[in-house]
């Protein structure tokens, strides 16, 4: 028999908490198996939690905009254990508010149900304190969102545009403003703050050629043809080198070790406001061309917060790469319970090493692996990035 609650759902490995930003059914609405019962922002993306059985709602416990941790009640159903019953009498309806609600949040109020515009929980309350409706409002944020910049345009516009004056300094910092973070920031502080204190970290760094890798793809460019990225060699040899070092994939979790018979690499995507890492599965059994294929379709829905929760599952390692932004080293830190990630820094030009043979340029990047101490040592490292900077130095066995 279908429960007689609905329960808020894990969408993510590393969901604690999500955002309801939208509910797709109202109480007393019945739906089938399948169809989008609410909009949530989880720590990974904005995801459609669609129903599991037919049922109907009996009433919504957690309202538009409540924060609700995994696994507390978000409604009841009208068709589980608790269902009520023809001989049942029904509960007495709660009593009207003595007053009317104030002017601002009447407004607010008619920005629900069917058609509700689409907003962050921090521009629907700036809406209620500055009287400003949503509808109507172009969203700049992901999807459309209204955001709380949004907002107080909109309140600006509706005042003529008149800017106030900045108030006095109340200290010598100058005005302050607070930036409230998103769930998906609230939950990489949690988790990057567990990383910190919870991991003994060691890392060690590498340099790489990887002269025959930018040549075949210029070579490819100038035949007019798509080219893997650097990036993308580095995950197919990472994943190469995780299936012959099985305890880098692996996770530390109640003091033991898992290790992992598939191959699940996870690949760190910059968005405006967040960190979000899609998984590549079985990495390692995927020809190269195919992986670059795949990396580039989670990069573009993880910007765009396109992506199902399902491609954040199951990732055994992480590989984070800033060479687009210039960046020629840096420490990655390692995403619990995962026992390593792997830090890729940008190509550079470098002169080849001296003698009479040696006259001219590399390309070279720099890898920096950080390990969690617990589960392996440093020559254990030395040896992974040794065999990774072979495999990426002679990269026509990665090609195929």
């Amino acid at each position: 028999m279908p429960p007689s609650e609905l329960t808020m759902p894990k969408l993510s490995d590393s969901m604690a908490d999500a955002v309801i930003l939208r509910w797709l059914k109202s109480a007393g609405e019945d739906f089938a198996r399948g169809e989008g019962l609410i909009e949530v922002e989880t720590d990974k993306a904005t995801v459609i939690y669609e129903a599991e059985w037919d049922g109907k709602i009996d009433s919504i416990l957690a309202p538009e905009g409540a924060t609700v941790a995994v696994g507390d009640p978000i409604a009841t159903l009208a068709n589980g254990d608790g269902a009520a019953r023809p001989d049942t009498p029904p509960a007495p309806a709660e009593p009207a508010p003595a007053t009317a609600p104030p002017a601002d949040v009447r407004a607010s109020a008619n920005d629900s149900g069917p058609g509700r515009p689409v907003a962050t929980p921090v521009a629907r309350r700036t809406a209620v304190e500055l009287g400003v409706s949503l509808h109507g409002l172009t969203g700049t944020g992901p999807g459309g969102r209204i955001t709380v910049d949004d907002v107080t345009r909109a309140a600006a516009e509706a005042d003529g545009g008149r800017a106030e004056h900045a108030p006095e300094p109340v200290s010598g910092k100058g005005e302050v403003s607070v930036d409230e973070p998103t769930p998906t920031q609230a939950t990489i502080a949690r988790r990057m703050t567990e990383s910190a204190t919870t991991i003994p970290v060691f890392t060690v760094s590498a340099d790489v050629d990887v002269s025959q890798i930018v040549a075949s793809r210029r070579e490819a460019r100038e035949r007019g043809e798509d080219a893997p990225s650097v990036n993308d060699f580095v995950v197919k040899a990472v994943a190469a080198t995780l299936r012959e070092f099985p305890r880098f994939n692996a996770s530390y979790v109640d003091g033991k070790v898992e290790l992992y018979s598939r191959v699940n690499v996870g690949i760190a995507v910059a968005t405006d406001d967040a960190l979000l890492v899609p998984v590549v599965r079985d990495a390692d059994r995927k020809p190269l061309a195919d992986l670059a294929t795949q990396t580039r379709t989670l990069a573009e829905g993880a910007r765009r917060r396109t992506l199902r929760p399902e491609d954040f599952h199951d990732g055994t390692f992480t590989v984070s790469n800033l060479g687009m932004f210039g960046v020629r080293t840096f420490t990655a830190i390692i995403d619990p319970p995962q026992v390593a990630i792997l830090a890729v820094g940008g190509t550079r030009r470098a002169p080849l090493e001296e003698g009479p043979d040696r006259i001219g340029f590399r390309d070279v990047l720099t890898v920096t692996l950080s390990c969690d101490h617990r589960v392996v040592y440093g020559a254990d490292g030395a040896r992974f990035l040794s065999r990774l900077r072979e495999l990426l130095e002679r990269p026509l066995a990665l090609a195929l």
